[in-house]
């Protein structure tokens, strides 16, 4: 297997002194079956499979829901979107909202540790008057990234290689081309797609190096553009995965967690870091090739069945995780907690929604987490959550379609299915059926008193859970400003094209993250 970081230490003596350092990794729009970990038979992710292999590989690691901003903002508080306001769907570039600053957010947690903490890559929490909602005033020491998602913008003809090509696709007009912002300020607007991924491989190698010549852990929060719409990558990638414009951007994001990787070990510091890797969310499966896959799980981003909301996940940890795969259940929400514990970090005086992880990182327990909650991507009270999984259970109370899940063969992921309420749930037990095809309450002549006592605990967990659960103040209801876009040439005419500042990296775009 080709990779760029090759395994070769002892495992003797490998216990960190100090706080351990932590890298996560945090895929877009990935599907579950996306990885050649996970059983894509064409996908070229060596990188990825080799921290499969090493490490621990998740099967039943979820998000709360299924889409960009509410999974991020659970990622990085241990809470549930709707406790942050984080909903309904995703942050604009003008919106008045933002991840609440009075959240704590895991980089928070961890500076106050003492830890030299980066994020590259997308945020999607927010920009806000002045950049009040970006990572800068979030926790995050340095910051290089894009505040929203690369489609969120006019295409700019600038995702594919070479940057004369079109884009496939429609992005959003009537917006200001997306900015590179480094720190608050504005790097370039528009960025050159295709060397993005390079650009954030070197910031994390300097926030990696900085630290250690500071004798201080880091955590670094790497937040790929790779693999949401409209796909992009370098020249060393275009045409070169044999899976298409997707694959082609998934090869790159594998080359970079390799350059990431070949960053640690080249630093000594593999033993002392915990990796961790997954995805926001299942794939947008409207995109038909160009949107990814959820291999053997139903439907995908936007809904609340299994392809929408199970994740690979991969965690890696030499000398302290035991390489194997876990069937636990596990969520995003559970990263604060865990990280926390490891840290030795007190956790923020909030309901957390997550739980601490470490016993099945480190082969000492089982999980705590014993159930997990979907919340559609436009929740309110009345509904409460859609679907509960507790054990090996799962029901769905209510169903409702997706665009962003159109094109399947199943009907039930396109927009046209409506929201529907289930009397009883559809129930699915996924040790057998991860594929969500058979309902074991729908037209079984028998059920069985195992099935039955589980219907009951799911719908007594429902009615629990949501009477617990108090939902924030909406920020998308705040609505949106066009000023509030980020420009770096503030008040310029004509608006909003004006809003340009050439990247000064373009004559060096030709380097492949491991070459950066």
């Amino acid at each position: 297997m080709e990779t760029l970081w090759p395994l070769a230490l002892s495992l003797a003596g490998l216990v960190a002194a100090g706080p351990p350092n932590f890298v996560v990794i945090f895929a877009d729009d990935l599907g579950y079956g996306d990885l050649g970990a996970y059983g894509h038979p064409s996908s070229r992710t060596p990188n990825l499979d080799q921290l499969a292999a090493a490490g621990l590989r998740f099967t039943d690691f979820y998000v709360p829901m299924s889409l960009c901003t509410p999974s991020r903002a659970a990622l990085l508080t241990g809470r549930l979107p709707v406790r942050t306001g984080m909903y309904p769907g995703v942050l604009k570039p003008g919106s008045k909202g933002g991840l609440p600053l009075e959240e704590v957010t895991l980089a928070e947690v961890l500076e106050a540790r003492g830890y030299l903490t980066g994020m590259a890559g997308k945020w999607h929490l927010g920009v806000g008057p002045g950049g009040v909602f970006l990572p800068p005033h979030q926790g995050f020491h340095r910051f290089l990234g894009i505040p929203y998602s690369h489609d969120q913008g006019p295409c700019q003809n600038l995702t594919c290689f070479p940057p004369n090509i079109p884009c496939e696709g429609h992005c959003d007009q009537g917006l200001v081309p997306i900015p590179l912002l480094a720190n608050l300020s504005v790097e370039a607007q528009p960025p050159w797609l295709p060397g993005l991924e390079a650009r954030y491989v070197a910031f994390a190698r300097d926030l990696m190096a900085d630290a250690k010549s500071q004798d201080r852990p880091f955590f670094l929060y790497y937040a790929s553009h790779h693999t949401h719409y409209p796909q992009f990558s370098g020249e060393s990638f275009t045409g070169r995965s044999g899976r298409g414009p997707f694959g082609d951007s998934l090869m790159e994001l594998d080359a970079a967690v390799g350059a990431l990787m070949a960053t640690i070990k080249d630093l000594g510091l593999l033993r002392e870091t915990l990796v961790i890797f997954t995805s926001d969310n299942g794939p947008e499966t409207m995109r038909m090739f160009r949107g990814g896959c959820s291999g053997l799980l139903r439907c995908g981003k936007g809904t609340t069945y299994e392809g929408g909301v199970r994740e690979p996940a991969l965690a890696f940890w030499p000398g302290h995780i035991t390489p194997g795969v876990t069937h636990e259940l596990a969520s995003s929400l559970d990263l604060l907690p865990t990280l926390a514990a490891l840290a030795e970090a007190p956790l923020p005086n909030v309901t957390l929604d997550g739980f601490d992880l470490s016993p099945v990182l480190l082969g000492t327990g089982k999980s705590p987490r014993q159930s997990v909650f979907f919340h559609p991507v436009n929740p309110n009270e009345i509904y409460g959550v859609f679907a509960v999984r507790n054990g090996k259970y799962k029901a769905h109370f209510y169903t409702q379609g997706s665009a962003l899940s159109d094109t399947t063969a199943d009907p039930a992921c396109h927009i046209t299915s409506p929201l529907t309420i289930h009397e009883p749930p559809l129930l699915f037990d996924l040790s057998v059926d991860p594929g969500e095809n058979y309902d074991l309450l729908g037209g079984m002549t028998q059920v069985s008193q195992e099935v039955l006592q589980a219907l009951k605990e799911l719908q007594v967990l429902k009615a629990h859970f949501d009477a617990e659960v108090t939902f924030g103040p909406s920020q998308m209801a705040l609505g949106e400003d066009p000023a509030l876009q980020v420009c770096c040439q503030p008040a310029c005419k004509p608006w909003p094209g004006c809003c340009s500042c050439p990247d000064q990296e373009l004559g060096s775009k030709n380097k492949s993250p491991s070459q950066a």
